[in-house]
């Protein structure tokens, strides 16, 4: 089982558009004697997301098992992989976000970012906090409906 990816951590881009990852989410994506890898792309509610490789494996494969012929799988797959971008995470610590990804999230000076389970979430830090602050007051019906049996 790989390590979970749990915590919040604010930090801030610089001008040439890196973050600094915090080691305790940096320590997912080490491979020994190899340079850090991450797959940055598109996430939801207006974040991106932050995958090793072996989870960014794992979602492909889960899309490939999908139905390959759906409209929906080919449109979200071609969307989805055309902008995402594998980068190397430097000695620092620091990943350099693509300018279109950028734009894509709209990440201003300060950023949030997210461990959730498999993957870091990055957020513009006003927009993590209004979306905190919407989606706090339901937590307990999200929890109800996040372990309801599924058919």
């Amino acid at each position: 089982m790989n390590k979970l990816l749990t915590g919040k951590f604010a930090r801030a881009i610089d001008e040439k558009q890196r973050i600094a990852v915090p080691k305790k989410l940096r320590d997912a994506f080490h491979r020994e004697g190899e340079s850090a890898l991450a797959y940055v792309a598109p996430g939801t509610d207006g974040s991106l997301s932050i995958y090793t490789e072996d989870s960014f494996s794992r979602l492909a494969d889960q899309l490939s098992a999908a139905s390959p012929n759906g409209q929906d799988v080919r449109a979200f797959s071609r969307l989805f992989f055309s902008q995402a971008e594998c980068l190397e995470i430097d000695r620092q610590g620091r990943i350099r976000i693509p300018p279109e990804l950028v734009a894509h999230a709209g990440l201003e000076k300060e950023v949030m970012l997210v461990g959730v389970r498999d993957h870091i979430e990055l957020w513009d830090l006003n927009k993590w906090e209004k979306y905190v602050a919407q989606q706090q007051a339901n937590y307990d019906s999200l929890a109800e409906s996040a372990f309801s049996p599924r058919p």
